[in-house]
């Protein structure tokens, strides 16, 4: 049984998560520090081992995405996109949720949604559609897509976190956690998408949207000017460097699927963490080398920014609740390795509200997963329930929840009185909930649990 100590210790971790989630930015992982402080100068327990390998992944591929969006490359993709969602208004509901966690798997970021959101709302508003279905729909998918992604911080940390276990008798595989994510993700978009087609009144029937339209000046504005990318003329650099960077996803997939494709050097075959960060780095590079792209631009745009944010989160909260969890980890394999086995769906409850606190999947799965094979979880059980690593629309804080409230003109998308009434909280239960049952059910088909 854990003693006074652990829950004092815990109390400390939680408070570190709470103000550091709070401040924003990069306020989390630097709290890390303050509780590590306390947990060795204090209490004396031996300092843990920060997550360097999950780091290094994070960076590789942030590198990698940040290259592609200084070099135009993310435009072109978002152009196709909306040539699609343009071609098909009526189904806006389906397509636009689908296609952000689409190009969130391709890009393994979810900052595609900002360039797709004025859009949705362009298509959804001159077709009387209301605009906060298919806009907080879409929101949902693009954070849901991250864990089905190889190119996403989240999954390249499951990925390194587990290498080494065994999986139905097996060595955990690349393929192992896509055989799960990427079917449970469209199942789970799907259930979204078809919420998001009954949600709230239709627009002429809203009396608030009557009321705000009456105004000449006011209906002007929320029907606006059309937001396009369509006619945008692209040079051939910046096509050039949107195939090489699926190339190179092709490439890390390829070796993932067929082990036997990396080399053996050692008497060792090389590992899917070192693999994943060396074409992640070589992506950056190709493009820089043969697009043209100005080195010193990459480190200054969003997605730089907000993977650099990733790693420091990663560093000081991994590191914090590693030196917890490892200091009791006897104590708490007995009663917590009954508990799962009993209700596997704990690991999830568990996981998505660490997700809550720390605003951010990659973060989350760096706390949780070591701690959960630490105490005895089955890999399996880690695998089956990846989709509960996105817990952070239960508050609407996130920075593309946010961006859905502003882009939508019309007020529909919108944040209730009691503050946890918003737009996006719905969708986002039936779309984590569905797809984590859906991905429990097919990990019981595949024997992982």
């Amino acid at each position: 049984m854990v003693g006074v100590d652990f829950w004092l210790q815990l109390l400390l971790v939680l408070v570190c998560l709470f103000y550091g989630a709070r401040k924003g930015g990069m306020a989390l992982g630097l709290l890390g520090g303050i509780g590590l402080i306390i947990l060795i100068f204090v209490f004396h327990l031996p300092a843990g081992k920060p997550p360097v390998d999950v780091m290094l992944t994070i960076l590789a591929v942030v590198c990698g995405s940040a290259t592609l969006q200084s070099a135009g490359g993310l435009d072109c993709l978002l152009q196709v996109a909306e040539r699609l969602l343009r071609k098909h208004p009526r189904y806006v509901c389906f397509l636009a949720p689908y296609t952000c966690w689409f190009l969130t798997v391709l890009c393994g970021t979810g900052h595609v949604v900002y360039t797709m959101l004025p859009i949705i709302y362009d298509i959804a508003i001159k077709n009387n559609i209301r605009p906060e279905r298919p806009m907080a729909g879409s929101t949902i998918a693009s954070q849901m897509g991250i864990i089905c992604s190889p190119a996403a911080v989240a999954t390249v940390s499951t990925i390194a976190m587990l290498e080494g276990y065994t999986i139905n008798g097996q060595p955990f595989g690349f393929v192992d956690l896509f055989s799960i994510t990427i079917p449970g993700g469209i199942i789970g978009v799907f259930f979204v998408g078809l919420f998001s087609m009954f949600r709230g009144k239709d627009l002429d029937k809203d009396p608030d949207f009557q009321k705000l339209i009456s105004d000449p000046e006011m209906k002007e504005y929320v029907y606006g000017e059309n937001t396009t990318l369509i006619g945008r003329k692209f040079e051939k650099k910046q096509w050039l460097s949107l195939w090489l960077f699926l190339g190179m996803i092709v490439i890390v997939a390829l070796l993932g699927m067929f082990p036997e494709l990396r080399p053996v050097v050692g008497g060792k075959r090389l590992s899917m963490t070192l693999a994943i960060q060396m074409f992640m780095l070589t992506a950056g590079a190709l493009m820089v080398i043969i697009c043209g792209v100005k080195a010193s631009d990459v480190a200054k745009n969003s997605v730089f920014r907000a993977g650099a944010v990733a790693v420091v989160a990663v560093y000081g909260v991994a590191w914090m609740a590693d030196t917890m969890i490892a200091a009791h980890l006897n104590d708490l394999k007995v009663g917590l390795i009954d508990m799962v086995k009993e209700a596997p769906w704990m690991y999830a409850v568990v996981l998505l509200i660490v997700s809550k606190l720390v605003n951010s999947q990659g973060a989350a799965l760096a706390i949780v997963v070591p701690a959960a094979l630490g105490v005895g979880v089955p890999p399996g059980i880690i695998v089956a329930f990846s989709a509960a690593c996105y817990g952070y629309y239960i508050l609407p804080t996130y920075p593309s929840d946010l961006a859905a409230i502003q882009f939508d003109r019309s007020g529909t998308t919108h944040i209730g009185r009691f503050v946890i009434n918003h737009s996006f909280i719905i969708p986002g239960l039936i779309g984590v909930i569905t797809a984590s049952i859906a991905g429990y059910i097919l990990a019981m088909i595949y024997g992982f649990v």
